[in-house]
């Protein structure tokens, strides 16, 4: 008689064991397809009605969830926009399951679950800094950046919803930066030292204005019409600042240098994909590395001060570089000094950071690791590629981290 009585909870227990694991099975995939439903609508959400999105998430669910023992579903989704830039989807499905051992005190679950897809970015300028020296022709190194770059592209594209949410520059750098010809009479070029290596004297003893002129010689100075574009560093300080740029003060404007290596011409602050695209295409390596005169135009592109005047003030706007190199330091307008390079290339991470600009840095299979390591914002913002194949994925892993993207539960 004791038996008998222990059998009924005894069966009881075992019959509800069963149908909760059929109703937590059941659980489980309607987790995951609401999730993945999510994650497909954050794509549309912003531009779709409250029927468009309820009416694409069915259709998306349904294609998702395959499982017909779960009656009675029902599906609901409510999009935000909690602050400027960021954005929120809350789904919630509902269904019943119908029991099997346990019907005869309990003929039906219920169950449920729900998913958060919040997803945004601040409005975004991006420069990058792409070392375009010589080494680079390497080990396919060129052509794996330049596929990474586009695809970093066509993700910040994608990600943008409106035209200004997001504008790039691109500053191919060398021993020097090409500011382009057409800047010829830009009144933050200076050209003392251009006009003193490029000209031709009365007699061809002297290569020099300096040396010309003492020789109490004439000096003929070129037409600045053969200038290359090619500008290098600054005077110190300004070198490793975002100064403005003063025609009454020469200490700010950048020295006019005929390189003999000059790289591709930069690209100021743009939503313009198809110039973006096609100047990723333009850089070729070629001459010595200084990193300094890249980042350096970089932090200036991403100031509102002269001479570019393309950046907006920061407010809600994230303001980020990736300087990416393959090299060391060789050759800056002073010195062939790696240490003393550095220093000034420190000094520039330095003052970019403490404008509040986020630092991505790429070392590409050779460079100084310690100084790119210490340059990034955080360490984490700090990628060391072993083999140039490896730069898609990374870029892919900064363009997602700049148009953010995730699943809360």
């Amino acid at each position: 008689m004791i038996f008998a009585l222990a059998l009924i909870p005894l069966i009881g227990g075992v019959a509800a064991a069963v149908d909760y694991s059929r109703a937590n099975s059941a659980r489980t995939a309607l987790q995951a397809a609401l999730d993945a439903t999510g994650l497909i609508l954050s794509k549309d959400a912003q531009s779709l009605t409250q029927d468009q999105l309820e009416a694409k998430a069915l259709a998306v669910f349904q294609a998702n969830f395959n499982r017909p023992e779960v009656k009675d579903l029902k599906l609901l989704t409510a999009f935000s926009s909690p602050q400027p830039g960021s954005f929120q989807l809350q789904l919630s499905a509902t269904g019943k399951l119908d029991t099997t051992v346990a019907a005869i005190w309990q003929p039906e679950m219920d169950i449920g679950t729900s998913a958060q897809i919040v997803w945004g970015m601040k409005r975004l300028e991006l420069v990058l800094a792409l070392d375009n020296t010589g080494s680079m022709s390497s080990a396919n190194k060129m052509a794996e950046l330049k596929l990474a770059a586009k695809d970093l592209l066509k993700t910040l594209q994608n990600a943008a919803k409106k035209p200004d949410d997001v504008k790039i520059g691109i500053v191919p750098f060398a021993t020097d930066v090409n500011v382009g010809t057409g800047n010829v009479n830009a009144t933050w070029i200076r050209w003392d030292e251009w006009e003193n290596a490029n000209g031709t004297c009365s007699t061809t003893t002297y290569k020099t204005k300096a040396a010309c002129e003492s020789a109490k010689r004439v000096w003929t100075v070129a037409n600045k019409s053969t200038w290359n574009g090619c500008v290098w560093d600054r005077d110190q300080s300004n070198d490793v600042n975002n100064t403005a740029t003063s025609a009454s003060v020469k200490s700010t404007l950048y020295s006019a240098n005929q390189a003999k290596n000059c790289p591709a011409s930069m690209l100021t602050l743009t939503n313009d994909w198809a110039a973006l695209n096609a100047k990723v295409d333009s850089m070729i390596p070629t001459g010595n590395t200084n990193v300094t005169i890249g980042l350096q135009v970089a932090f200036q592109m991403l100031s509102p001060v002269a001479p570019f005047h393309a950046a907006a003030p920061q407010n809600d706007l994230d303001k980020v570089i990736i300087l990416l190199t393959d090299g060391d330091n060789t050759q800056n307008r002073w010195s062939t000094s790696q240490t003393a390079i550095d220093n000034r290339t420190k000094l520039a991470c330095a003052n970019a950071k403490a404008a509040n600009i986020k630092l991505y840095t790429v070392r590409v299979i050779n460079g100084n690791a310690s100084l790119l390591q210490q340059c990034a914002t955080l360490p984490s913002m700090y990628y060391d590629v072993q083999n140039a194949a490896q730069l898609s994925a990374v870029f892919s892993t900064i363009a997602q981290n700049l148009a953010n993207l995730r699943v809360a539960k």
